[in-house]
């Protein structure tokens, strides 16, 4: 490792690995990966339902099928898909809730229960969701029934209640943030009713949240007052940043960006694809919504593991394929053949720290580049409508070709695309492992000659 090298690595270590490993340690953070991971389950079953309505588009020779079976039961089989997609902020923001809970009850050695901290967070969140106006001096509930837009006693309607779905995530988690703080913050205090400690440990914990809990609804009351005194609202106030944040995802140079910081993170150590996606996550959700309404955003839901880094971080496949079988060195051949069968499903902690790749120089280029190349292909492949948008949400380990053409609802030119991105990538990858191949092997007959 020559000097450039070491002031690199000493670089981002300094500027990158220090503020994001702080970051990843922040409990809010940490909150939200574990809400992030909660909610994969879910997404990935709503999107399941929802792909089976949509396969005719995609295979117009089922239509007639499709007509006299399942379009007869949409209504009934599409439930599982509100359900789930439908009211992914309630979702968020009980996980948030019960894990910030649990944190602050781990770390802050105070006595809140988890379970509270999540029904609190999810109190807060439903006072925020109707809509109100001030008008003549009275607060109203908005009521608007019209073609485009449908909102009954407050509650926006769109095949389900509108922001509890992926528009409300942000919102849900800051109201329990705003939730769990007020909680915490009272028991610290004690303000709290005391009860015999004969009294059921259930009744106990109840009594202990009834007045944080009057604080918090209180609280949440005079934000809301003002808010709509000022013709708003908490869930118009987030929209701004996160329109920001999204459009910014929704170019080609933001996620170059994005996906430069997710493999400077790798570089040094740190799990940059969990840093990174944890806080993108509500953004590629909120764009998969969108593409189900005819919207077309490359960035959404499983765009990283079905186009981008295929076969892990770095976009390994094809490099691993190549050393499994090709790699003249017994240390790259070894490893290319244990790490091929995960690198198939996302896989690649063995070449990354076997390798390894982290904090090695000859690899840290295309580490680099390859994703960055197999994103530009993928965002204009899809910007340019010469494949279908990802509309469902798969299995981050599903390989690549099927992750694809599963998220797209069946189009076959996603899994095209797939294979054309492994192949970009791996072209990239190719005179870098070639070089240090090279490398390996010299050093390998220098050990045996000694």
């Amino acid at each position: 490792m020559d000097n450039t090298d070491n002031k690199m690595f000493q670089f981002l270590s300094k500027y990158l690995m220090g503020p994001m490993g702080k970051l990843a340690q922040m409990r809010i953070v940490r909150g939200v990966m574990a809400a992030g991971m909660a909610s994969i389950p879910f997404t990935i079953v709503g999107s399941m339902f929802l792909i089976v309505s949509v396969i005719p588009q995609s295979f117009p020779a089922l239509a007639g099928i499709w007509s006299v079976s399942f379009d007869k039961i949409t209504n009934l089989y599409m439930l599982a898909n509100t359900a789930t997609m439908g009211i992914l902020a309630l979702y968020f923001c009980i996980v948030f809730g019960y894990e910030y809970t649990r944190i602050q009850a781990q770390e802050e050695k105070v006595n809140v229960n988890p379970l509270n901290g999540a029904l609190l967070s999810m109190m807060a969140f439903f006072m925020c969701v109707p809509e109100l106006l001030f008008k003549d001096g009275t607060m109203g509930l908005i009521n608007i029934v019209s073609k485009d837009q449908k909102i009954i006693d407050g509650w926006e309607m769109s095949g389900g209640v509108t922001r509890l779905g992926t528009t409300g995530i942000f919102t849900a988690i800051i109201m329990g943030i705003v939730a769990v703080k007020i909680y915490t913050y009272c028991v610290k205090k004690n303000w709290t009713i005391k009860m015999p400690e004969t009294v059921p440990v259930g009744v106990i914990n109840s009594f202990i949240a009834l007045i944080p809990t009057a604080l918090i609804a209180l609280t949440v009351i005079v934000v809301n007052g003002i808010l709509v005194f000022l013709n708003t609202d908490i869930f118009k106030i987030v929209a701004v940043p996160f329109s920001f944040v999204t459009n910014l995802t929704n170019t080609w140079l933001g996620l170059l960006v994005v996906y430069f910081i997710m493999h400077a993170l790798w570089i040094v150590g740190i799990h940059g694809a969990t840093i990174v996606t944890s806080f993108l996550t509500p953004i590629v959700l909120s764009n998969m919504a969108a593409n189900q309404t005819g919207a077309n955003l490359p960035f959404a839901g499983e765009f990283n593991n079905s186009f981008v880094t295929i076969g892990g971080s770095g976009a390994t496949l094809g490099m691993v394929i190549f050393i499994a079988f090709f790699a003249r060195s017994a240390q790259l051949g070894a490893l290319g053949k244990a790490a091929v069968v995960p690198a198939i499903f996302n896989i690649n902690e063995p070449i990354l720290f076997g390798m390894p790749i982290v904090y090695n120089p000859y690899t840290a280029i295309p580490f680099f580049l390859a994703p960055m190349a197999s994103m530009s292909v993928a965002y204009f492949s899809i910007k340019w409508h010469m494949v279908n948008p990802p509309i469902a949400q798969v299995a981050w380990p599903t390989p690549g070709g099927l992750s694809g053409f599963v998220g797209s609802g069946g189009d076959w030119r996603a899994a095209v695309l797939a294979i054309v991105c492994a192949l970009v990538a791996f072209v990239i990858w190719y005179p870098f492992i070639k070089f240090y191949d090279a490398k390996l092997v010299r050093d390998e007959q220098t050990v045996s000659a000694s």
